[in-house]
């Protein structure tokens, strides 16, 4: 069970990283400062594989008017991906993807959106960068430097995620935690950061949460409490001087019939965290949470 002795322990372990400053930027007239004033990424699914059937758009009017109210609803950036993250979905030909997203692209860049592609083909990226999208969000491990010039040439921001064990999202087998793994965290992007410094990027977040479905993690138990250790100890990995992204996840086992309240929860551990972006399919619900969070008065 989680308790304040367990979060004031964390401090007392860790607490040279507690003030660490993460570089601050623009994208598309919005500037993104970080915490304490997280910008939320709201989610647009293209593909009737997603899991998340709330954010599933089967056409083009739909996710253009879904990401227009989301942005409504508080979401600074709009996340659209064309093939799901499962590992028995459908992988989706690069011509089929760019006919999905590039109509969704134009449109929701057009309405003054910062769009967000999440991909780890780079044809797809830097297609949807010349339509107008301004983010990457960047599921390979392979090559990153590309994506990080690609997306320097266009003003563009990325959105590195940690992957193990693979190329690309749809390419990982198993999951290991080690005993302090954000320590391992930590060494992996700090690599990244190097990587895109050296490749002239100026804007960037890192991804650290299990978005991805590893074959040997089938424990909701186990799920649940590694993103939750990792949404709390996300403080120390902004010592490398970038800021924080999370996914927020969902936990279907423990909140049932509820399972679309699940995101609220695990949004105020990523604020103790000091996660910088939020990435959720309930907007609005998170959103509250962030106000709430930000109406605490310390006395």
């Amino acid at each position: 069970m989680l308790d304040l002795r367990q979060l004031a322990d964390l401090c007392e372990r860790h607490g040279d990283a507690l003030d660490a400053e993460v570089r601050q930027f623009e994208i598309g007239g919005h500037r993104f400062s970080g915490h304490p004033d997280p910008a939320l990424m709201g989610v647009v699914n293209l593909s009737a594989d997603s899991w998340y059937r709330e954010s599933v758009c089967l056409s083009a009017d739909r996710a253009i008017e879904r990401g227009r109210q989301l942005i409504a609803d508080g979401a600074v950036i709009i996340d659209i991906g064309a093939e799901s993250t499962l590992l028995d979905a459908e992988k989706v030909p690069t011509g089929k993807q760019l006919e999905k997203l590039l109509p969704v692209v134009e449109a929701l860049a057009g309405s003054g959106a910062v769009v967000s592609v999440e991909s780890y083909d780079l044809a797809v990226a830097e297609a949807c960068l010349k339509h107008g999208a301004r983010v990457i969000n960047l599921t390979a491990a392979k090559d990153t430097e590309k994506y990080y010039r690609l997306a320097r040439d266009h003003e563009a921001g990325v959105v590195a995620c940690y992957l193990q064990g693979g190329n690309n999202v749809r390419a990982v087998g198993d999951f290991v935690v080690g005993q302090d793994h954000t320590a391992a965290l930590y060494d992996y992007f700090s690599v990244e950061a190097e990587r895109a410094e050296k490749a002239g990027l100026e804007r960037l977040w890192f991804d650290a949460g299990l978005g991805f479905y590893y074959r040997n993690l089938t424990d909701s138990a186990d799920r649940v409490s590694y993103q939750m250790q990792t949404f709390l100890n996300a403080f120390r990995l902004r010592a490398i001087g970038w800021p924080i992204c999370q996914a927020l996840p969902h936990a279907f086992e423990y909140f049932a019939e509820e399972v679309r309240s699940a995101e609220g929860f695990f949004a105020v551990l990523a604020l103790l965290g000091k996660i910088d972006l939020i990435r959720t399919h309930e907007v609005s619900r998170v959103r509250g949470v962030l106000r709430t969070m930000a109406a605490f008065q310390n006395g």
